[in-house]
């Protein structure tokens, strides 16, 4: 297990590396976005611990093109001082899987990287799911819709393709919780950070949405226009 920290904190970083090394996991460290961008370029990592507030390039914006320009499918937990939901939402938007407010529990980080490592491994490798023009192909970890590729990360990829398996059906928020993170959800707000991302990416380019609020129940994904959803923004 290799796993990239990019934190500025020398305290911080410290920690995170001894701590991971106790647990025979290979780390690696950068003090700054550049370098930390570099690495995570240059080598393959089982996950990336990645600090927010990063000088060079902030964690935002390393994420983005660790998703968008090097489509790289690494699971990243952003670690950050700032607990509101819009900051959330950003981590979430920029590519990150995880988010963990500081200060937080080294075994909490450890066991949330663990997690989001195997997760990446388990991909199942089955036939592809299509709803109306969206397609989504577990052997190859790839989404079309209207014949466009999308870039997804692991986890916003097990929850669309959990979407998929259950097409045209109100989805309680407690099973599509556990169906993704099992016993240890990120926080209460997490889920709806990532619907509001899968909706930005699947939904908003191309006019006709899929996935739809419920309210007091949940989320469904249709491809029925006709269908009566209580939508709500998120």
């Amino acid at each position: 297990m290799q796993v990239l920290i990019i934190e500025d904190n020398q305290d911080i970083a410290a920690s995170i590396y001894d701590y991971f090394e106790s647990l025979g996991y290979i780390a690696d460290t950068a003090a700054d976005g550049v370098t930390g961008l570099h690495l995570a370029l240059a080598k393959d990592y089982n996950a990336i611990i990645l600090d927010l507030g990063l000088p060079g390039i902030d964690g935002y914006e390393l994420c983005r093109r660790l998703r968008q320009d090097a489509h790289q499918a690494v699971p990243v937990i952003m670690l950050t001082a700032r607990d509101t939901f819009e900051n959330e939402l950003e981590g979430f938007n920029s590519g990150a899987d995880d988010y963990l407010i500081k200060p937080f529990a080294l075994k909490d980080l450890a066991m949330r990287v663990k997690i989001l490592s195997e997760r990446i491994n388990r991909l199942p490798a089955t036939s592809p799911l299509v709803v109306g023009d969206l397609s989504l192909h577990p052997s190859t970890g790839e989404v079309y819709r209207a014949g466009k590729k999308i870039i997804l990360n692991p986890t916003l990829f097990r929850l669309l393709a959990y979407l998929m398996k259950n097409p045209h059906r109100v989805i309680k928020c407690e099973e599509i919780e556990y169906a993704i993170w099992q016993d240890n959800p990120p926080d209460s707000n997490a889920l709806r950070a990532h619907i509001s991302n899968l909706r930005r990416i699947i939904d908003k380019p191309f006019g006709h949405p899929f996935i739809h609020t419920v309210r007091g129940c949940g989320y469904k994904l249709t491809d029925k226009k006709s269908v009566r959803l209580f939508r709500e923004t998120v």
